[in-house]
């Protein structure tokens, strides 16, 4: 992998990791366009992913924090805490079974355009909805059961390229009735094992690594963690301020001219 291939794939994996514009379907539509595209190898999809991971870690370190002493302490907020930790887990559950039994399935979908312009138009029509129908609503401490069951298969599901997992998951909780800040909060920190744990899986395929593509994948994580945090920090300022429609726009014009190429190429 050459240095501009690995820049371009860090700054799309950083981007649309985290943006509602889903990644998965991205990175499909640059290996279809991009001249002497190569699928990256199993390494640099590790970096990226921690990268990513590391991102979101930071950008919440203290809520991670929160969430890890929330056991060993017996301040006011240490109940919630708790409370917020095992809707984590809770989310994760279908997440986890959801991707290790559909992994291939959905793996094989990466080059079916038509779908993936399909499914962007999905994430579009959520963003829209979920943007028409929220209200100032639940915080974290308020979720239940059913708030983290939905939105951790809802996560599952996002493995399909184009289906966004950062706007499917927003979308679901502002559907919920849960505040648009906590909404993007939870749906970050569900990510986390999700994230990590695809990470993991990759961890364990890794062989034959070529030493020459090292400083092209290591730049590539760079970009990938620095232009997660720029993400993060701007899709919290987008819910905040209730924009989500712009990348709903954005998702329409992208899946409308994906599905229009493949219906017409």
């Amino acid at each position: 992998m050459d240095i501009f291939h690995a820049t371009l794939l860090g700054l799309i994996q950083g981007l649309t990791e985290f943006l509602p514009v889903s990644s998965s379907g991205h990175l499909a539509i640059a290996q279809h366009f991009l001249p002497g595209f190569e699928q990256p190898g199993l390494l640099f999809d590790v970096l990226v992913h921690a990268a990513t991971t590391l991102a979101v870690i930071i950008y919440f370190r203290r809520d991670v924090w929160r969430l890890l002493s929330c056991f060993f302490r017996k301040d006011a907020y240490a109940l919630d805490d708790r409370h917020i930790f095992w809707m984590l887990v809770l989310g994760s559950v279908p997440t986890a079974i959801i991707g290790l039994t559909f992994k291939d399935f959905f793996e094989g979908q990466f080059e079916n355009l038509p779908l993936i312009g399909c499914m962007l138009l999905v994430t579009a029509t959520l963003l829209i909805v979920a943007e028409r129908v929220r209200k100032d609503g639940r915080d974290l401490a308020q979720l239940n059961a059913t708030d983290a069951l939905l939105v951790g298969t809802v996560q599952g599901l996002a493995i399909f390229p184009g289906i966004s997992r950062s706007g499917s998951t927003i979308a679901c909780l502002l559907l919920r009735g849960v505040d648009g800040e906590a909404a993007a909060r939870f749906s970050f920190l569900l990510a986390l094992p999700a994230v990590g744990g695809a990470m993991l899986l990759s961890l364990k395929d890794l062989q034959h690594v070529n030493g020459s593509d090292l400083p092209a994948y290591g730049l590539g994580a760079l970009v990938a963690f620095l232009s997660g945090l720029f993400a993060i920090r701007c899709l919290m300022n987008v819910v905040r301020r209730r924009r989500l429609f712009g990348f709903a726009v954005y998702c329409l014009l992208v899946g409308s001219s994906i599905l229009g190429y493949s219906l017409l190429g």
